[in-house]
């Protein structure tokens, strides 16, 4: 790795001095840790001073790295070790079986994200040039661009979104219907209390309202389990897997929300009915 490394790919040190400029033109056996690998090796040490061994070569650490968590694709980025690339050729690509010269990745960066289409072509040029690559035949190397990469996120998270919706529209769906179901048992069985209420004063809109309400409520507490359920397995999940787990009230707020709704427009139907029975026959239903 070169000086530049770190700018380019967003990493900063979080203890110890990392590597001076004398240290890039040499071949020094010194190295930077991630913090999975510090992790692995020292614990809740910084491990700066200890020596680890790259393959047989000792080398001293001399600094860690901020975290930088999972990657987009699911990789530990910050299990990593990393070394000045002068050291990388002379001490370690030799037992890898690669040449001194050999060069396994190079970063980019730009400053206008609009440019990234013609730095990427102008690389793909520069190295079929260097690599001796003839019209027409198959580039031995690979390029990603990052807006191509985020796309290809954009659209994996894109198609998740619309299959976790219908999964949720189904479940509100097949959820209302219970509540309507649940909600159509009680104007069966109550249509002499709706009778009497209304022979003593109540209207239709009064009726309505009733069981309106308890069809909210009865979703509403439907929906608090289910919130419940949710926190307690996402803590969970947070504690005992490798998922970061991040709540959001306003998200709660809106699952509540959408389970009152889904109470409101399916208890209607109930509610309706309960309001149009005639007082007279209600009273008459043994």
């Amino acid at each position: 790795m070169q000086p530049e490394f770190f700018e380019i790919n967003g990493w900063a040190v979080a203890e110890g001095e990392g590597f001076d400029a004398q240290d890039y033109s040499g071949a020094v056996k010194e190295v930077m840790l991630g913090e999975t690998v510090r992790r692995e090796l020292f614990g809740e040490e910084s491990g700066i001073g200890q020596t680890v061994r790259l393959g047989r070569v000792p080398f001293v650490v001399v600094g860690t790295l901020e975290p930088k968590g999972q990657g987009g694709f699911g990789q530990d980025q910050d299990d990593v070790m990393m070394v000045p690339m002068e050291t990388g050729r002379r001490r370690l690509l030799g037992s890898m079986g690669l040449p001194p010269s050999a060069v396994m990745q190079v970063a980019l960066t730009v400053a206008d994200a609009n440019d990234l289409g013609y730095v990427q072509g102008e690389v793909e040029a520069l190295l079929r040039q260097r690599h001796r690559i003839g019209p027409g035949d198959e580039d031995d190397f690979s390029v990603r661009n990052i807006s191509e990469i985020v796309a290809t996120r954009t659209a994996t998270t894109r198609l998740m979104s619309l299959l976790l919706g219908a999964v949720a529209t189904i479940s509100l769906v097949v959820g209302g219907i219970g509540i309507m179901n649940i909600m159509l048992v009680p104007v069966t069985e109550r249509i002499r209390e709706i009778g009497l209420r209304m022979a003593v004063g109540a209207g239709p809109s009064d009726v309505r309202r009733q069981f309106l309400a308890e069809a909210m409520l009865l979703s509403l507490i439907g929906g608090a389990l289910g919130i419940v359920i949710g926190i307690v397995g996402a803590l969970l999940v947070g504690k005992f897997g490798q998922l970061p787990v991040a709540l959001n009230g306003q998200v709660i707020g809106m699952a509540a929300g959408f389970s009152i709704a889904t109470g409101l427009f399916f208890g209607y139907y109930p509610a309706r009915k309960a309001s149009q029975l005639d007082p007279i026959e209600a009273l008459r239903q043994q």
